[in-house]
């Protein structure tokens, strides 16, 4: 098994050959007597500060940082939170997990509020090669032998054949799209109202793993997995290997000193899910050849081609769908009644109005508060909590009310939830309020909704790393919620934690009555 070796290093800023960043001063207004100039930010003339925090000693500190992570007071957030308080600084230096035996070098930069996060989406200043999972990437033993393109920096050549790539994948399909997810969606809540009413509840991350792989399948690809040699394994095939790639990251709940003695501190072994990921390869090598074909022409070797499309649409798209959907669903299920009635309402005027009894795209054109719902469950809880990027020279950070000097090498890291509730942004951060982006004062905000490693209110490019499905991802949420309450007056949900997101069950379903 191969693992990173931990190097040994000070608490002191890295990089000592990195070139000395000469910083602007201005000189106070003073009438008769010479002031000491203030070193302020070059952007919004903010004071400078050097950024607080420590990493404590080599190997233990990072040992210290990684248990307060997993198992501290107030969990992940409270970890940040911690920091903050304890240092009156948004900014601030701390070891980001795994550490001690995976990642070279845990020390980071952290970014934790609305200002300062976006320094991570600029690609003239961060470089993010290799940064996809944070301070470790997986072998590429788990991606065919490939760096796929979550992990290529847009300045490497191979960046804009693979991101075109993607971009014709998620389009070439595009009229089945609708119709499959009601299709294939529309079968999960008839096997929820079965479970419901044998039972009395239905344990919705079950159902929807099966309906998002079928889904993603059948609308990009024209095939269904069942009927493939996969048959109805792909939802557990899938998450044993994204298992492999996270587990360093992961809490699931085992024994404190079990988990982080072999998951934390070592890597598992690439080898055990190999039979697992050549089956995917096996059907997506079949299922996806058109959009091979299509790569072969962009440049991209066929083979490559695979496990790119294997990895985003396994990773990404159902690992994605695999967080938001329950996410969105415990977010409207504590809602309430009122809230159901209006987006019920809603959906059901402009399906009839202007989609003939269909959802239709002029339908879901007419449905603001829904957009705004599946807006605020990507605000509240984004399904990819952490971004990071390498400083590419030296430069200055700036929060709200201060700018921090970073040097050339230093990683920044950001926990975008920290960002995304920002209480200097957004009133009552931690309330999930469905209409919060209705009329132009909530569209003024969506430019700090940032889910998709870039602000909402921007498309991806082949220039940046921000989500190719973006656009993708928030239609197939709304019609998630469309779905529900076209079906539905109300629902009632039980929430549990999950590795991944959160558990959530069904207790509940009250069918339409107008």
């Amino acid at each position: 098994m191969a693992t990173a070796t931990f190097l040994s290093f000070s608490a002191a800023a890295p990089s000592p050959r990195a070139r000395v960043r000469r910083v602007q001063t201005t000189r106070a207004a003073a009438s008769a007597t010479d002031r000491p100039r203030e070193v302020v930010s070059p952007k919004r003339r903010l004071p400078l500060r050097k950024v607080p925090g420590d990493y404590g000693p080599p190997v233990v500190g990072a040992l210290r940082d990684r248990l307060e992570y997993f198992y501290g007071p107030g969990g992940r957030d409270g970890f940040f939170t911690a920091r903050v308080r304890a240092h009156g600084s948004t900014v601030v230096r701390l070891n980001m997990p795994p550490g001690p035996f995976v990642a070279r070098d845990p020390r980071v930069v952290a970014l934790l509020d609305a200002a300062s996060f976006p320094v991570l989406f600029d690609t003239s200043l961060v470089d993010k090669t290799d940064l996809f999972t944070g301070t470790f990437m997986p072998s590429t033993e788990l991606t065919g032998g490939y760096r796929v393109l979550s992990y290529v920096d847009p300045s490497e050549p191979n960046h804009g054949p693979l991101k075109s790539l993607l971009f014709y994948l998620l389009s070439h399909r595009r009229q089945h799209v609708i119709p499959m997810f009601r299709e294939v969606y529309g079968d999960l809540f008839g096997l929820m109202e079965n479970e419901l009413a044998r039972v009395g509840k239905a344990d919705f991350g079950h159902y929807n793993d099966a309906a998002a792989f079928s889904f993603l399948c059948q609308a990009l690809l024209g095939r269904d997995p069942t009927e493939s040699a996969l048959k109805g394994e792909g939802p557990k095939l899938i998450t044993k290997w994204v298992l492999f790639q996270l587990s360093p990251l992961l809490n699931l709940g085992l024994p404190k000193l079990v988990e982080d003695s072999l998951l934390h501190s070592f890597r598992l072994p690439p080898a055990l899910v190999k039979k697992d990921y050549d089956r995917l390869a096996d059907f997506f090598r079949d299922a996806a050849r058109g959009v091979v074909d299509e790569g072969e022409r962009l440049g991209v070797p066929r083979e490559e081609a695979v496990h790119n499309i294997l990895f985003a649409m396994c990773f990404n798209s159902f690992g994605g769908m695999k967080i938001l959907f329950p996410t969105l669903v415990k977010w409207l299920g504590r809602a309430g009644a009122r809230t159901h009635g209006r987006l019920a309402t809603e959906v059901r005027d402009a399906v009839r109005a202007h989609g003939g009894g269909e959802v239709t795209m002029k339908a879901l054109a007419e449905m603001p508060l829904v957009k705004s719902a599946v807006y605020e469950a990507l605000r509240i809880e984004p399904p990819v909590a952490m971004q990071y990027g390498r400083a590419k020279r030296d430069m200055v950070v700036e929060s709200h009310d201060y700018g921090f000097e970073v040097r050339e090498g230093e990683m920044l890291f950001g926990y975008q939830p920290m960002a995304t509730k920002d209480p200097r942004v957004f009133a009552r951060p931690e309330e999930y309020v469905p209409d919060r982006f209705l009329g132009e004062d909530g569209a003024r905000l969506l430019r700090h909704v940032v889910w998709s490693n870039g602000p909402e209110t921007v498309s991806p490019t082949l220039q940046d790393k921000q989500c190719a499905g973006k656009d993708f991802v928030v239609l197939i949420a709304r019609l998630l919620v469309a779905e529900i309450f076209l079906r539905y007056d109300s629902f009632d949900v039980q929430v549990g934690a999950s590795a991944l997101g959160s558990s959530v069950t069904v207790t509940s379903l009250k069918k339409a009555t107008f």
